[in-house]
């Protein structure tokens, strides 16, 4: 399996218990610090970061005029559930 390219390296400060944590999982895993750090930031990636990411794009659609009414949504929504037979 090839690595991914990795970017310059990059200074951040953390409160002092984060970093006690991410020591101490590090170590427990026979891991590094940057390891486990690069799992933290996958996963919120993945998570809450692609919710925002989402959001953001939806908004510049609908700033672009790709959107729909939603009362237009609604109504026929009502009429294909009007149409189903029981």
């Amino acid at each position: 399996m090839t690595k991914p390219p990795l970017s310059d390296p990059i200074a951040m400060r953390l409160p002092e218990d984060m970093l006690s944590a991410i020591e101490e999982i590090a170590q427990t895993c026979d891991r590094s610090r940057s390891w486990v750090i690069v799992r933290a930031l996958k996963f919120y990636l993945a998570s809450e970061g692609a919710d925002i990411l989402a959001v953001s794009a939806g908004r510049k659609q609908a700033d672009a005029g790709a959107s729909e009414d939603m009362d237009k949504v609604l109504r026929e929504v009502s009429e294909l559930v009007g149409r189903r037979v029981a």
